[in-house]
């Protein structure tokens, strides 16, 4: 028999046992990957927390959960947040997220969200539940909430803090004898990206011994474009030979967004600097009171009319004529023995 017949017999007996193999074990061609009856799985890939809604002594953080699904359908899939004070360990705000069922596989982001005052810090506590059965967990740690700025007072206007231009620039701009008139310039920047609305600029000028304010004055900041510095210039009135805080701050609709200080020294004697301590000292009255021709004589130094100093004329002190009396009361009783 020719070699080649002999071949083709034997490969179309094997096309023919294996034909016959697939017949008897129908599911023998089936993928391995089809399958639909395993167990679905649920984990927890990652959470990120932002802020959400500041208020003035609360606000809302915002947790972004990321699952993950693997396998078949599973249902009643639940998430647990609390916020936990990082000090006291006690329980600040809970909250659970129905996620219901997943029957797609891959990723599914969840949103949740806490409730917390603004100060200290917190620790953030997210668990996965399936039917109440704890999946999976992550812990975040959170600090600084106090430097949230709450959405009322969010503005992109604030002073403009340069290292040699002057935030606060003082200038005499007129005196007299008693008062002089303060030029004062304030520069704010527009740190945002869109043109700001106006807002309000209020100046107090407050004598820095006894934190009286001497005057006061109000200014509108108007639009400043995004990435500018405006200058906004007023005067101030104050007694002439003081020294004096020049105290501003930004006003939106009531609402303080950002204050700074300025000095303003008219008192050539001292000198004071900027946001340093105020020297605690007693305050008088007659500081700003209109003197008197007598007291200005005194403070210039100029001695009275003859006699209402308690001193002679010769210099010597006031007490001469009670001494000038005991002398001639000596001399009588010398004057009555010798007789």
């Amino acid at each position: 028999m020719d070699t080649r017949i002999t071949l083709l017999a034997i490969a179309a007996a094997v096309v023919l046992a294996g034909a016959v193999g697939i017949v008897a074990v129908p599911d023998a061609l089936d993928d391995p990957r089809a399958e639909t009856d395993r167990p679905g799985q649920v984990g927890l890939v990652d959470v990120v927390v932002a802020p959400g809604e500041v208020r003035g002594e609360t606000a809302t953080l915002d947790l972004l959960v990321d699952l993950e699904h693997r396998g078949s359908t599973v249902e009643n899939v639940t998430v647990r947040h609390r916020a936990i004070d990082a000090d006291s360990g006690l329980l600040v705000d809970e909250t659970t997220v129905d996620v219901g069922t997943l029957d797609r596989e891959g990723e599914t982001t969840v949103n949740g969200s806490l409730d917390v005052e603004r100060e200290g810090g917190y620790r953030l506590e997210t668990v996965v539940y399936v039917d109440g059965e704890r999946r999976g967990e992550r812990t975040t740690r959170v600090a600084g909430v106090s430097a949230l700025t709450p959405s009322y007072a969010d503005s992109p206007v604030e002073f403009a803090d340069g290292n040699v231009w002057p935030t606060v620039a003082v200038s005499v701009a007129e005196t007299t004898e008693e008062t002089a008139t303060l030029s004062v310039s304030v520069s704010v920047t527009n740190r945002g990206d869109d043109a700001s609305e106006e807002i309000d600029l209020r100046l107090l000028l407050r004598q820095a011994e006894s934190n009286v304010i001497a005057d006061e004055a109000t200014e509108t900041v108007g639009s400043v474009r995004p990435g500018r510095t405006d200058t906004v210039t007023t005067t101030l009135e104050a007694p002439d030979g003081y020294n004096y805080y020049v105290d501003a701050a930004l006003f939106d609709d009531d609402v303080l967004i950002d204050e700074t200080q300025g000095v303003a020294n008219l008192d050539p004697q001292e000198t004071i600097a900027a946001n340093e301590t105020v020297r605690d000292v007693s305050f008088e009255v007659e500081d700003f009171s209109e003197e008197t021709g007598d007291d200005a004589l005194r403070e210039e130094g100029e001695t009275r009319p003859d006699g209402e100093d308690g001193s002679t004329d010769d210099g010597t002190p006031g007490f001469g004529v009670a001494v000038a009396l005991a002398g001639l009361l000596a001399a009588t009783l010398l004057a009555r023995r010798a007789s």
